[in-house]
């Protein structure tokens, strides 16, 4: 499958305008589009219609999508230069701005390249757990996605013990197994999973923000997401990614801010009892 079916991604008469139904299978945990898939059909787009790969892109979540709302995504190409484009994405829905989406694709030949992150030791994904989901994920885009604790803890154990900060998981999309940008703005999108397992709570957030910047595209069935949350004050949780391949290539970084939000004690509980069309700023709620 491809990213534009994976994300069903329809073109109209308009070149430059895109439709996306938002259905359960694109949604979180409280039933809002997921905010990796709004950044990742706006990456697709943007290559699309520029021709063009992703260099970075990054999203500001303005506010949320249901199902069954239909996106609205109008892609600028507002450069094009002989070998990179700056790029536009408005994605809209009923009237309502949902996100904006701005980035940078294309490509320039160069014998330089070098590599200095350093990759977690873990184990290999056959080797690692897979990663419990609660009950409010069924249904959800979380059906969609594989995943495995390589180095974090199930939500049971998060009792109040703060973490290092640093969380990892094995993560794969069997209907996305090509290399690309879209799936790598999927899987970056995990911020929130790490602010749980620092905080030592089942805590997660709403999405201010997504950045994908891309280093590598190489096959790989499963990418380590090696999650750093540097810090959780006033409110707003921040953090970075490394997205990683099984054979050790540095696919990636992702970076996010976050409201910081405790889940209930039960999966259909929350301490924010005001209904979802009152939550402040984000397109994707808590996971």
């Amino acid at each position: 499958m491809d990213a534009l079916t994976f994300f069903g991604l329809e073109r109209t008469d308009d070149a430059r305008i895109w439709r996306m139904p938002v259905v359960p299978s694109l949604i979180s945990g409280t039933g809002a589009l997921f905010g990796g898939c709004g950044l990742g059909a706006a990456i697709e787009i943007m290559e699309q219609v520029t021709g063009r790969p992703c260099i970075w892109a990054t999203a500001q979540f303005l506010s949320y999508a249901l199902p069954p709302a239909v996106l609205e995504l109008e892609v600028t190409e507002a450069v094009r230069g002989h070998q990179m484009s700056q790029v536009r994405v408005m994605a809209r829905a009923d009237e309502r701005e949902i996100l904006t989406v701005v980035g940078a694709v294309g490509k320039r030949p160069n014998p330089l390249e070098g590599q200095w992150a350093n990759r977690p030791d873990v184990a290999p994904p056959a080797d690692c757990p897979p990663r419990p989901l609660m009950n409010r994920h069924q249904g959800t885009i979380m059906d969609r996605i594989d995943s495995k604790l390589a180095d974090a803890r199930p939500y049971w154990e998060l009792t109040g013990t703060a973490g290092s900060g640093n969380a990892s998981l094995w993560v794969r999309l069997p209907e996305l197994s090509e290399p690309s940008a879209a799936r790598l703005a999927i899987i970056g999108d995990f911020i929130p999973f790490g602010i749980g397992q620092a905080l030592g709570l089942r805590a997660g957030g709403n999405s201010l923000d997504n950045t994908i910047r891309i280093a590598h595209r190489v096959p790989t069935e499963w990418v380590l997401a090696d999650v750093r949350v540097h810090a959780v004050a006033d409110g707003f949780g921040h953090g970075l990614v490394h997205l990683w391949a099984e054979n050790g290539t540095l696919l990636g970084t992702a970076s996010q801010s976050a409201i910081v939000r405790v889940h209930g004690p039960a999966d259909h509980e929350r301490t924010d009892e005001r209904p979802l069309t009152e939550l402040e700023g984000s397109l994707e709620p808590d996971r």
